[in-house]
């Protein structure tokens, strides 16, 4: 499925883990990566495979190449862009499972002819305990 520019492939759902957690692979364009936001239920974990990442995660950017593992708990700010030439691929995890579900209903937004109302998107976003934030630190070093 696709939704915010990513292409996102589950291996584990709710389904196959008792709603334990959620695992997909993430593959982000060259510049891409989600708003700034945080989670209201669940912890998330990013293990980069391939390409050249920055994170933010409390309050601060760090660089993140294949092998890097990105922990961001539940309510704490966080994006991350691909900084490098090349489509990234990221395993990412969150805790508990609900993932597949969120980005199910932004896929078929961002399907939409004409492309995504926005305003859904942030709804969506919401009735899934996710909050986009307009954060300070960003702007400096978004893909610096």
């Amino acid at each position: 499925m696709r939704a915010f520019g990513d292409e996102l492939v589950f291996k584990l759902t709710a389904t196959e883990t008792g709603g334990s957690l959620a695992l997909w692979e993430n593959i982000t364009p060259p510049g891409g990566g989600p708003p700034p936001h945080y989670h209201q239920d669940e912890d998330e974990l990013f293990i980069v495979q391939e390409g050249q990442m920055r994170f933010f995660i409390g309050g601060q950017w760090q660089d993140a190449g294949p092998g890097s593992v990105i922990f961001a708990p539940r309510d704490t700010v966080h994006t991350f862009r691909n900084a490098g030439s090349s489509p990234s691929r990221m395993l990412t995890l969150t805790q508990p499972s609900g993932f597949e579900t969120f980005f199910a209903r932004c896929a078929e937004e961002f399907a939409r002819p004409g492309g995504p109302d926005m305003d859904r998107i942030t709804e969506i976003s919401a009735e899934h305990g996710i909050h986009y934030v307009n954060e300070p630190n960003l702007s400096a070093a978004v893909c610096a």
